[in-house]
């Protein structure tokens, strides 16, 4: 049982300003789809063209199913996913029946997906056949023995037909009518999706999120963008994220506006996508833009449609602002994580004038503190924690580690980010007092890096770090001391015994270290920052040989 956490005191603000009504997803589909019926809503790299009335009427049918399998109000559904169409179907038909959509990176192996289904114990689990030369039908049939009984399965027959007796996704919509009669729904209130995210602390977790929060979220993004339902905008973000869920797939639908979608991020197939297309603006990770820019000063190709891009997971310096410019794109960075979606941004037309010299201002209706070490705010200029408190900010984790505690009583979101406020209110973003990697816009515990490498018998003591990276912002440096008699050791051998353990593959470290001894503080610990700052050194070293 999903138990959100909500201030009373806030709740009522919320809904006496109008940030939070009794309005729930389901009802802005509803309402969509009905306005919007033979508009196109989304477009996949697949060449599927899907226009409201299609997605509404296939989502439907797989809600009727939904329905005869017993799940109703409050039941998750969880699914792994790529960045196709079906996508919308399944999400949409989950909303119809209000049940709650978590949605699973397919980066997840057997491993995540044991942790994450005995976490949640959904009731049914969505998933393609095969996808990208994975086999994820004998996936999940592998594990499905430590999996809850009550478990259902249904799968997307895209690539390769199935091999077991599950139900597929062609054969429901070939089978069931449309739902003629929607089911009673719970509270605007409810908890609508949880989107897992590796956090900061402990192990990974569903971050809860209410139909409030989402619509909010999503509703002011496009109001502060001035956006309307003629713009389109590119997603090559995967759909479990915040980004792509979020800020595509909702976004989109509230203003009836298109959004197009890239199964896999391939730079060149991406420019002339959003050319094909005509999308008018787009959100990603900074790998995405670095890539699209270095790629357009490459071939002399440009971006015909595209006014701006919003950039988040790492800082835009003003160079890289002055380089998208002279391709007519406004390069605005923003800042949020999965608990407070980017809630902190910088306005398209001031991108110019601000030049990267900050993350953004608050969206309004969102409030930000900075908090000294003592709990106390600072003052503007002075460094501390980003703390944020809004309708859009998740109700709490799924998991109930009590280390995940990032949320309290009054509300507030505790980002364990450092950062600056200006007298203006404009926030930069300067580094982070959580131990985590972001690699490519994605935040990966290093605590938990650190406990695979723990896996690896030849291994002394571990740390992992983030290298920098001028593409992906950081990647995975980890540096380890071997046990007595180990000789041989190399970064090889270390993959291999990851892969044997079943780690998934972007947990991987991609260098390392081995060094006689690790650098302590005097009760032990290890002094991460002074192996960030050896490796920064090193890197910086051999670009210059190079």
């Amino acid at each position: 049982m999903l138990q959100p956490k909500i201030n009373a005191e806030q709740k009522a603000r919320y809904y006496r300003l109008g940030y939070w009504t009794d309005k729930t997803l389901r009802d802005c589909w509803e309402e969509a789809a009905k306005t919007y019926c033979d508009r196109e809503y989304l477009t996949d790299s697949r060449g599927h063209r899907c226009t409201y009335g299609d997605i509404d009427r296939d989502a439907s049918k797989l809600a009727s199913f939904l329905v005869s399998q017993g799940i109703g109000k409050g039941d998750i559904v969880t699914c792994q996913i790529p960045v196709w169409s079906e996508f919308a179907v399944v999400a949409m038909a989950c909303f119809k029946v209000g049940a709650v959509v978590n949605p699973l990176s397919v980066t997840h192996e057997a491993r995540d997906l044991r942790y994450f289904l005995q976490l949640h114990r959904p009731s049914l689990f969505v998933c393609p056949t095969f996808f990208r030369g994975r086999d994820f039908e004998q996936q999940i049939i592998s594990i499905k023995a430590e999996l809850p009984p009550s478990m259902g399965l249904l799968l997307l027959d895209c690539e390769k037909p199935k091999q077991s007796d599950a139900p597929t996704l062609c054969e429901v919509l070939e089978t069931f009518s449309p739902l003629e009669t929607l089911p009673e729904q719970g509270s605007a209130d409810d908890v609508a999706v949880l989107l897992c995210t590796s956090g900061s602390t402990g192990a990974s977790k569903g971050a809860m999120l209410t139909h409030n929060n989402i619509i909010f979220a999503e509703r002011e993004f496009n109001r502060e963008l001035r956006l309307t339902k003629d713009d389109v905008m590119f997603m090559p973000s995967p759909l479990n994220h915040a980004t792509g869920f979020q800020h595509g797939l909702i976004a989109a639908m509230l203003m009836g506006s298109r959004v197009v979608l890239q199964q896999r991020f391939i730079v060149e197939e991406a420019i002339d996508l959003m050319n094909q297309e005509k999308c008018t603006y787009s959100m990603g990770a900074t790998t995405f833009i670095y890539d699209i820019l270095r790629t357009l000063e490459q071939t002399g190709k440009t971006l015909e449609h595209l006014r701006f891009y919003l950039c988040g997971g790492a800082p835009v310096p003003g160079c890289m602002v002055q380089r998208a410019w002279t391709y007519g794109i406004k390069l605005c960075e923003v800042y949020g994580s999965t608990e407070s979606t980017p809630h902190v941004f910088v306005p398209p037309e001031q991108a110019l004038a601000l030049n990267g010299t900050v993350s953004g201002r608050p969206v309004h209706g969102v409030e930000v503190k900075v908090l000294g070490p003592d709990g106390r705010e600072v003052p503007p200029g002075q460094e501390g924690e980003e703390c944020s408190r809004g309708p859009n900010v998740f109700v709490g984790y799924t998991n109930g580690d009590p280390s995940a505690c990032t949320l309290d009583d009054d509300g507030w979101f505790h980002s364990g980010d450092l950062c600056v406020k200006d007298e203006r209110g404009y926030l930069r973003i300067t580094g982070r007092i959580k131990d985590i990697i972001i690699r490519g816009g994605e935040n990966l515990n290093a605590n938990q890096l650190d406990e695979n490498l723990s896996l690896c018998p030849e291994i002394e003591e571990h740390a992992v770090v983030g290298m920098p990276d001028d593409r992906l912002g950081e990647r995975i440096c980890a540096y380890v001391t071997l046990k007595p008699g180990v000789t041989g050791f190399s970064h090889q051998a270390l993959l291999d015994r990851l892969r044997k353990e079943e780690i998934p593959k972007w947990q991987w470290p991609e260098r390392l270290e081995i060094v006689d001894a690790l650098p302590k503080t005097d009760s032990g610990k290890i002094k991460k920052y002074v192996l960030k700052q050896q490796i920064a050194s090193q890197l910086k070293a051999e670009k210059q040989l190079s």
